[in-house]
This record gives structure tokens, C-alpha cells and sequence, in this order.
């Protein structure tokens, strides 16, 4: 006879908790990086068309100033004309020609391959990125300048969140004033974090043989940082409105020369560097962006470069940048809705908020975006996570929150499946027919509850008794917790000792061995 005694039962109990709270192998994971959107589309068929034309035409009559003289000596050899005016522009004809060079799918690396992200189509990968000058402190309610260590500690932070498929650098490290080690620090500082691909930018590109140094150091040699570059430059070349920024466009010719991805990116603030329309703005992103499209491809055709429309809402009212509202959320839809209509792998900005502290208007603020871009398919959605103030506040807390937001984000990105077995005839008429009446405990429910339900991490789903009897947890009291319990840790990421004393006797580096 079976034993049904209570110890019995608490233990079976115990033991299925168990085993549903150990992390579950990536195959049978309900959401992971790469998942295809493309449900949403806020622009119609003959709007894409419409933006793209008109794109064009800004391309053709107004063009671009300011290019360097490396950039006006490429751009004019591949068939774009200088006027008398300092412009360059664009003949349809050229940009037509370079779309169908650049490249459609592109693999951005990890150190670890088993952070590899495919931009290919509609797939959907969430991340940081930003330049923040501030970091907030939940716990005293204010902010302070952002260090080095935290841009550290923000990457060892992503490196463990599931949810957080890439690091672009999310905020300035206030405490290194030279710039050049500014960059080698930065750079030493994500890779020291984190073996997912990361986003950096550079300064100057006088600084540049250096950074690549640096970066074949780490890899191993040249031929194997070129074989599998695991970081890519977030690349300013525009400074909107429709002018090239000279410093970091000459940034950009350097890294495509050593062989390194490029985000080309336009942010324009539509009100201020940009029209305030949602479609205006959206086509000055994408003409300035279809700009560096041809400055690439006539560098090296098919060099890996991600569309970076990123395009920023401006209060009217008060003139102050905002990122948290559904306008941001609407620009961002409709560029991803344009990488997909040029076949060109894409990222624009969302998952930021205007709100100051990891609380309610930061949730919805940060929900909108997050969810809005997912759907739409963007296949870099930047700032993803843990970014505050309308970009000039990065805090860790909220970065393990947004993980719990993300993992919500991309169950809604992965849809309903319609299938003989979700469509569950079967097992409605077992329950109904003769059956218990209920769901709860069936063979189905169980095989299927890791595989179709994402649970929160931090987040609570108790009754407010438990609540009561748990001693009321707070949510961002939980993400002071969990951010403490994993910088107490080693970087998984770190570097073998031999090599980074060898980086540290070729460079300063700030942070402590």
C-alpha cells in the first residue's frame, strides 16, 4: 500500500519546488535571446514607402556636411557629390547600390560563443547601452558621479542576468579624467565583466591602435580577435540634424579597417535636432543612417554594421528629453519596421525612463518600450535595462529588475502557438469527462508549466496573507540583495592572471587587480 502520509506529501512537495526553482536547460527554456517579433506594425505598407522616398530625397537635396577629408575622399570615389555648399549628397542610384552590399545577417560574438547573437530577420535581443553621468543610490534616494567600478560591477551585474543578452557601456566613468584611459578603461572593464558581445565607443581616433591592442591581447592574436570580434563600436557618425561627425567618423574608418562591427548611430531629439513628428523624425534617422550605410560599404562592402535609428522624444512643454513615453516607444517600432523593409540588421533605443527611481512610473515607462519594440521584431533593442532620468542615471537595482521586465517582455515577443496539443481538446474532455473538474496537477499542466510560463525572478506573486507572514519583501530591497549576493562572487568573466598582469604592464589600468 502507498504510503500517503504527510511527511510524505511535504517532501514530494518540496522536491517538485525544487526542481521547478533550478535553472532550466536553455532547450526547454520559454523565452531566449533571438525569438522572432514582427507582430506589431505601426506603420502601414505604403507609410514605409513613403519614408523611404522621402528619406531619399533628403539624401539627394539636402545631403550631409562636416565629413572629414578621408570621408569626402571615399564617399565622392563611390559616386556621391560635393557641393559648393561643403555637403555631400547622395544620388538614389548610390544608396540603392550599397543597400543591396551591406550586409543582411550579421553574428555579433561573445567571448563565449555561447553568447553569440544572430540579427538576422525579426530577432529580438534586449540589452544596455547609454552614457550616463550619474548612478542612483536606492537606498539614500539621490545620485552620485558614475565610477569605473560601477561600470564594472554593471557588467558582472549583466553577465548573470538571463534576460540581458549584450552589454553596450551603460554609463561614464567620471573618475578617469584622461580620456585616452578612459577608453582602454572602459574597455578593460566590460571585458573584465562580461564574456556576452559589448558595445563601446572611442574618443578619439588617435587612441585607436591602442584599443586594438588591447583586444588582441585579450583574444589571443589578431587572427583570432578578427575570426570572432566580441566587441563592437557604438559609433556617433552623425550629428543631427543631416551634419557627419568628423572625430567619430574617422573612429569609424580605423575599426572597420581592424575588422570590428559598427553600430552607425543617429539620435536625434525630435523637437530639437529633428522634426517633432514621429514620421519626420524617423525619416531623418533613417537618411542619416542610410548615409553611413554607403560610407561603410564603400570602405569594405558587406562589413558587419548595425542601422542605428535612434531616435528621442523631446517634452514640448518643457524642452527636457524624454524616453519613457509612448512616442519614444512609436519611433522605435516604426525604425524596426524599416531595418526590416531594407533587409539590414537594426537597433534603436527603449526600455529607458524619465522616472528617477526604480518605481511605479519607471515600470510603465520601461514596459511600454520594452514590449512595443519586441513585437515589432527590432533586433537590438538598446537601454534595454536599468537606465533612469531620461539617460543620465544608470542604477543597478533596476538593471536586475528590468531582468525580471525582459523576461515578461519576450514572452509577449514569442506569441501563442496554435497546435493540435495547445488547443487542448484532449485534454479538456479528461477533465470534464469524468475527470477531477480542474486543471491544477493534470500531466499536461505539468509537462508544460516551465516550458509556456515565465516566473519572475524578484518579483512577488503572493497572496497578501503570505506577504504579511514574509515580513512584507520589498521589491527593490530584493534587488539590493541580489546585486550584493552576486558582486560578493569572481567575475566569471575574468581574465587568467598572466594575462591581465601583461594588460597591466602595457596599459594603466584603474581598477584594483
Amino acid at each position: 500500500m502507498t504510503d500517503q502520509s504527510p511527511s510524505r506529501r511535504a517532501g514530494g512537495r518540496a522536491a517538485r519546488r525544487a526542481a521547478r526553482a533550478a535553472p532550466l536547460d536553455a532547450s526547454v527554456r520559454p523565452i531566449r535571446p533571438g525569438m522572432r517579433g514582427g507582430y506589431f506594425k505601426p506603420l502601414a505598407d505604403a507609410d514605409i514607402h513613403r519614408i523611404h522616398n522621402t528619406a531619399l530625397q533628403a539624401l539627394e537635396q539636402i545631403g550631409l556636411a562636416d565629413a572629414p577629408p578621408s570621408g569626402i575622399d571615399i564617399l565622392t570615389a563611390a559616386g556621391a557629390d560635393l557641393g559648393e555648399d561643403g555637403r555631400l549628397r547622395f544620388p538614389r542610384a548610390l544608396v540603392e547600390d550599397m543597400l543591396a552590399k551591406a550586409a543582411k545577417s550579421i553574428t555579433l560574438c561573445g567571448r563565449d560563443p555561447r553568447h553569440d547573437l544572430d540579427l538576422g530577420g525579426t530577432r529580438v535581443h534586449y540589452g544596455t547601452a547609454g552614457a550616463a553621468v550619474n548612478m542612483v543610490d536606492v537606498e539614500g534616494r539621490n545620485y552620485r558621479h558614475s565610477t569605473l567600478q560601477d561600470l564594472y560591477d554593471a557588467a558582472r551585474i549583466a553577465d548573470r542576468l538571463d534576460n540581458i543578452h549584450f552589454l553596450q557601456r551603460p554609463m561614464v566613468a567620471r573618475d578617469v579624467e584622461d580620456n585616452r584611459e578612459l577608453d582602454l578603461n572602459t574597455l578593460y572593464a566590460c571585458c573584465a565583466g562580461t564574456t556576452k558581445h559589448i558595445g563601446t565607443s572611442f574618443t578619439d581616433p588617435t587612441f585607436m591602435p591602442d584599443m586594438f591592442d588591447m583586444l588582441h591581447m585579450i583574444a589571443g592574436g589578431e587572427a583570432a580577435w578578427r575570426a570572432r570580434p566580441f566587441v563592437s563600436n557604438s559609433n556617433c557618425f552623425v550629428v543631427p540634424p543631416m551634419k557627419f561627425a568628423t572625430e567619430a567618423c574617422q573612429v569609424m574608418e580605423a575599426c572597420i579597417g581592424a575588422g570590428m562591427p559598427v553600430l552607425l548611430l543617429s539620435a536625434g531629439m525630435a523637437g530639437a535636432t529633428a522634426p517633432s513628428t514621429v514620421a519626420g523624425a524617423i525619416v531623418q534617422a533613417v537618411a542619416e543612417c542610410l548615409a553611413g550605410v554607403v560610407y561603410v560599404n564603400a570602405i569594405a562592402p558587406g562589413h558587419p554594421a548595425v542601422f542605428g535609428t535612434w531616435p528621442f522624444g523631446l517634452d514640448l512643454r518643457t524642452g527636457a528629453m524624454t524616453v519613457g513615453s509612448g512616442e519614444q516607444a512609436l519611433l522605435s517600432a516604426g525604425c524596426a519596421q524599416m531595418h526590416q523593409f531594407y533587409g539590414i540588421p537594426g537597433g534603436a533605443a527603449a526600455g529607458a525612463c524619465d522616472s528617477k527611481l526604480p518605481d511605479m512610473q519607471a515600470g510603465w515607462e520601461q514596459m511600454c518600450s520594452n514590449v512595443m519594440t519586441g513585437l515589432s521584431g527590432l533586433n537590438m533593442v538598446y537601454e534595454a535595462a536599468g537606465m533612469h532620468a531620461s539617460l543620465l542615471g544608470f542604477c543597478h537595482e533596476s538593471l536586475i529588475l528590468g531582468d525580471d521586465l525582459i523576461g515578461q517582455a519576450l514572452r509577449c515577443v514569442r506569441g501563442i502557438e496554435v497546435d493540435d496539443e495547445t488547443l487542448a481538446l484532449e485534454q479538456m474532455r479528461e477533465v470534464c469527462l469524468g475527470g477531477p473538474g480542474h486543471y491544477l496537477g493534470t500531466g499536461q499542466t505539468l509537462a508544460r508549466m516551465q516550458a509556456d510560463h515565465v516566473y519572475p525572478a524578484l518579483g512577488d506573486r503572493t497572496s497578501p496573507k503570505e506577504w504579511d507572514e514574509n515580513g512584507k519583501p520589498d521589491l527593490v530591497a530584493r534587488a539590493v540583495a541580489r546585486k550584493e549576493a552576486i558582486l560578493a562572487e569572481p567575475s566569471a568573466a575574468g581574465f587568467d592572471p598572466a594575462l591581465d598582469l601583461a594588460i597591466r604592464k602595457r596599459f594603466r589600468i584603474h581598477l584594483p587587480a
